[in-house]
C-alpha cells in the first residue's frame, strides 16, 4: 500500500544526483506543493544537488527548480513555458537535450516493459538526428556526448542506419529513481483517479517506466477516499504502481483546464475536465483583426467533413472558435496533441484542454494514433522557414523554445499547414477598407536564408506527396520540392517592400501568377466556409 506522507517528507526522498521523470503540460499533471518543497529544502540545505530532471511537454510550474546546482543535466521536448530554465540552457548552464513530444511518451512505455529505449522515425532529418545536433542545445550537452562517443557509451539519440532494411533513431533516457506526478484523489490502498484534471497525460506510463527501473513513484492529490470506493474504471494508476501520496494543503490554490496558475482565487472549467458540456455560444469568439483573416484562411483549407485535424499550440489553437462561428463545429473532429479528442480546442493559455471534450485520451496513447495512423490535417504555428521551406521551431534568435509534438504530427500529417504573422517582434497592423494596412513592421523576419535548427523537413515532405502551406495575413505560400512558391498576396500589400524584402530569400513565382487572397475573408462579416465544404462534396 502506498505511504501518506507530508511534501516535506517527500521532499527528502529526492537525494543528490536523482534521476527524476515527472508528468507535465502547463501545469496540469505537476505536483506543484512537491516540487516547491524540494525547492525549499535545496535554497536552505543546498540538497538535492545534480539532479536529472525529465519531463515530456512543457511545464510552467517548472520554475521553482531552475537554480543553478539543483539540476545537472535536462531531457525534454519543450522549456518555452518555463523561461529561468530556458535561460540556464541558453547560457549553457544546464546541459540539455530535445526529444520529440511523442517519442519521450513512447519511450517511456518500452522503458515500462523493460526495454532500454525506443526506435521511432520520427525525428530523421532534423536537429535531432544524430547525425545533425542528436537534440543537443548547448556546448556542456554537446561536451557530454563527445564524451560519451570516446568512452564508447550510449548516446540518449542514436542513429540505427539498418533496422530491417530502414533507417531509424534510438531514444532513451536515464533509469529513473523518482517518478512525480499529480492526480485529484487517492483512496487508501493508493488508487488514482484524475477527474478534475481536464487532462489524463502520461500518469501511468511515467509510472510504470519508474518502477521498472527500480524507482520510487510520488503522487499529489486533493483528497483522499476510502479504500474500495472509488470507480475501478476510472482509476488511472493502481495501487501497484504508488509508493507515496502527498495530500494538497492548498488545494484551493490549484486552477484547473488553464496552463497557468490563479494564485487570486480557484477557478473551475468544468466545462474543459469533463464534468459538463457548455452551450456553444459561451465558447468565446475572436475579434476580428489581421490575425482572424489568418485563421479564416486556414479554415478554408479544412478536406472533407468528417475529418480529424489537430490545432497546434499558439495561433492555431483559435481555428476552432472560428469554426464553431462558421456553424461547422459538429462536422469535424478537433484534436489536440495532449489527447484531447472532439469539442473545441481552448485558445490561447487554454491550450490542448477542449470546451466539451468528447474524449480525452492517456497522452501516450494519442501520440501512438498520431504516429501509427496519421491525422487528415494539422495546423501549426509559423516560427521560422527557410529557403527550402524546412521548419524551426526549437531555437530563434538564440532563444530556446521546444520542439514538443511538432514533429511527430508534421510527418504523420496528410496536409499540413504553418500559420502566423509575416514578420514578428514589434508588427503593428489593422484591417481597414477590405485592406491590410501594416503600421509598423515587425523587427525578426520569419522566412529566412538559413535556420539554426530544423524539425520539419518541407522537401522530404514535399517528395512525399504532402506540401507545406504558408498562411499569413498578407500572403500564402507553398513549400514544393524545388523550393518556396508565393501563392497569393493580401490586398492593399506592396509584394516589393511587404514581402519579398521582409524575407531573407525570394520566393518562386507559379506560372499561373500571384492571386489575391479570398477578398471577402478581410470584411468584418464572413460566414463562407459552409459554402466551401458543400463544393468539396459534389
Amino acid at each position: 500500500m502506498a505511504a501518506i506522507i507530508t511534501k516535506e517528507q517527500a521532499a527528502e526522498l529526492f537525494f543528490d544526483g536523482a534521476v527524476v521523470c515527472g508528468v507535465s503540460s502547463g501545469v496540469e499533471g505537476w505536483p506543484e506543493e512537491i516540487g516547491m518543497a524540494v525547492e525549499k529544502r535545496f535554497l536552505e540545505t543546498g540538497h538535492p544537488a545534480g539532479m536529472t530532471n525529465i519531463h515530456a511537454a512543457g511545464f510552467i510550474s517548472g520554475e521553482c527548480w531552475a537554480h543553478e546546482g539543483l539540476l545537472a543535466l535536462n531531457i525534454s521536448s519543450h522549456e518555452s513555458t518555463t523561461p529561468s530554465l530556458a535561460k540556464l540552457i541558453q547560457e549553457d548552464k544546464l546541459p540539455a537535450w530535445y526529444m520529440p513530444l511523442g517519442t519521450m511518451l513512447q519511450m517511456y512505455t518500452e522503458i515500462g516493459r523493460g526495454m532500454p529505449g525506443v526506435l521511432s522515425k520520427c525525428g530523421l532529418g532534423t536537429f535531432m538526428d544524430a547525425r545533425v545536433d542528436g537534440g543537443v542545445l548547448n556546448p556542456s550537452a554537446e561536451a557530454i556526448d563527445r564524451a560519451k562517443k570516446e568512452r564508447g557509451e550510449r548516446l540518449f539519440i542514436e542513429y540505427v542506419p539498418d533496422f530491417m532494411g530502414e533507417e531509424y533513431l534510438f531514444y532513451n533516457i536515464p533509469k529513473i529513481d523518482i517518478g512525480i506526478m499529480r492526480g485529484t484523489t487517492a483512496d487508501e490502498h493508493g488508487n488514482i483517479t484524475t477527474e478534475f484534471e481536464c487532462l489524463n497525460l502520461e500518469l501511468g506510463a511515467v509510472a510504470r517506466a519508474t518502477k521498472a527501473c527500480g524507482g520510487i513513484v510520488i503522487v499529489e492529490v486533493e483528497r483522499i477516499a476510502k479504500a474500495g470506493s472509488l470507480n475501478p474504471k476510472l482509476v488511472k494508476i493502481g495501487q501497484n504502481l504508488v509508493d507515496y501520496i502527498v495530500v494538497n494543503e492548498h488545494p484551493e490554490l490549484i486552477t484547473r483546464g488553464l496552463n497557468y496558475r490563479n494564485y487570486k482565487g480557484i477557478r473551475y472549467w468544468d466545462g474543459q475536465n469533463g464534468q459538463l458540456k457548455v452551450p456553444t455560444d459561451s465558447i468565446p469568439v475572436m475579434p476580428f483583426d489581421p490575425k482572424k483573416v489568418i485563421i479564416r484562411r486556414t479554415i478554408m483549407e479544412l478536406p472533407k467533413r468528417g475529418s480529424k485535424c489537430n490545432f497546434g499550440i499558439g495561433l492555431p489553437t483559435f481555428c476552432g472558435e472560428v469554426i464553431v462561428e462558421q456553424g461547422e463545429m459538429e462536422n469535424y473532429v478537433m484534436i489536440s496533441e495532449l489527447g484531447s479528442v472532439g469539442g473545441v480546442p481552448g485558445a490561447g493559455t487554454d491550450f490542448g484542454c477542449h470546451w466539451n471534450n468528447e474524449w480525452s485520451c492517456d497522452h501516450k496513447d494519442h501520440f501512438d494514433w498520431i504516429d501509427g495512423t496519421g491525422l487528415d490535417f494539422g495546423v501549426f504555428g509559423l516560427s521560422e522557414a527557410q529557403e527550402d521551406g524546412s521548419i524551426n521551431v526549437s531555437r530563434l534568435n538564440g532563444v530556446t523554445l521546444g520542439v514538443g509534438g511538432f514533429s511527430n504530427i508534421t510527418t504523420g500529417a496528410k496536409k499540413a499547414c504553418f500559420i502566423g504573422t509575416f514578420t514578428a517582434k514589434g508588427l503593428k497592423e489593422h484591417i481597414e477598407d477590405g485592406k491590410l494596412v501594416i503600421d509598423q513592421e515587425g523587427r525578426l523576419k520569419k522566412f529566412v536564408k538559413q535556420s539554426e535548427q530544423i524539425a520539419f523537413d518541407a522537401p522530404k515532405a514535399a517528395k512525399n506527396g504532402k506540401p507545406a502551406l504558408f498562411i499569413t495575413e498578407r500572403a500564402v505560400l507553398e513549400a514544393r520540392e524545388d523550393g518556396v512558391y508565393l501563392l497569393e498576396i493580401a490586398p492593399g500589400v506592396d509584394m516589393q517592400k511587404d514581402i519579398f524584402d521582409q524575407m531573407g530569400f525570394e520566393p518562386k513565382i507559379p506560372e499561373e501568377g500571384v492571386k489575391f487572397m479570398p477578398l471577402e475573408i478581410f470584411e468584418e462579416e464572413w460566414h463562407g466556409l459552409t459554402e466551401i465544404l458543400d463544393r468539396l462534396e459534389e
